[in-house]
């Protein structure tokens, strides 16, 4: 057990989802965790829900920033990663059509989720309907891939089960990611120019082939206005 190391990584994903900006992408961080648990680095059940937690936690400290006396300090820190008043007001506008069960799938897709909890906070959806929302999506999202750390841990050769195997894994996930940011920003640099200031937040939703595939797939605002 390496408790020091599991708070380590629970305290990024606070801050991480508090809104300040980690230059480590959210869901690597839950795959290292997944890949310790499998290595009998962490305690499964305790890193799960520990990381479950705080990306509840950090997210609702984030929702009520944007809501309160910090929220131009915010937004003007999430324009610095790529996240415009425009997108955040697109999303928004689709939270206030379809309500707070939107939240929910918003932070459980790819390319999406980064936006969630801004376009939460400006469609003034209630603070208690924006919790259950997170909490459900967050959970679903945060459980799949420490999943998939599990699987990729449990593969590993045991001849090899020590720091090693993690530190490969990471660099090598994380360089699928840097890959995966890199083909959607091109994508987005043939739509529009606010797609293009989009790309750098793809960063944060690109680090896994699943989450790359997904983003990959979605519409883009310009392929929309193409139709």
């Amino acid at each position: 057990m390496e408790p020091l190391g599991l708070a380590a990584i629970v305290g990024l994903l606070f801050v991480k989802e508090s809104g300040l900006p980690v230059p480590v992408p959210g869901d690597l961080l839950v795959l290292g965790l997944g890949v310790g648990a499998a290595q009998g680095r962490f305690d499964p059940l305790v890193a799960l829900a520990a990381a479950i937690a705080a990306t509840i936690v950090g997210g609702c400290v984030q929702f009520a920033l944007l809501r309160g006396p910090g929220r131009r300090v915010l937004l003007a820190v999430l324009r610095r990663v790529g996240l415009s008043e425009a997108r955040i007001e697109r999303q928004a506008e689709r939270f206030r059509r379809r309500g707070a069960s939107a939240v929910a799938v918003a932070r459980m897709t790819p390319g999406v989720r980064i936006v969630a909890i801004a376009g939460a906070a400006v469609a003034a959806i209630p603070f208690a309907r924006f919790a259950a929302g997170l909490a459900g999506g967050n959970t679903v999202f945060t459980g799949g891939h420490f999943v998939l750390g599990l699987a990729f841990g449990a593969a590993a050769p045991s001849v090899a089960a020590g720091v090693a195997p993690v530190v490969l894994g990471l660099v090598v996930l994380a360089a699928i990611g840097f890959g995966g940011w890199r083909v959607i920003a091109r994508r987005g640099a043939r739509g529009s120019a606010p797609a293009t200031d989009e790309a750098a937040s793809d960063w944060s939703d690109a680090c896994c082939p699943a989450c790359l595939a997904l983003a990959w797939a979605a519409p883009r605002p310009s392929d929309a206005v193409t139709r």
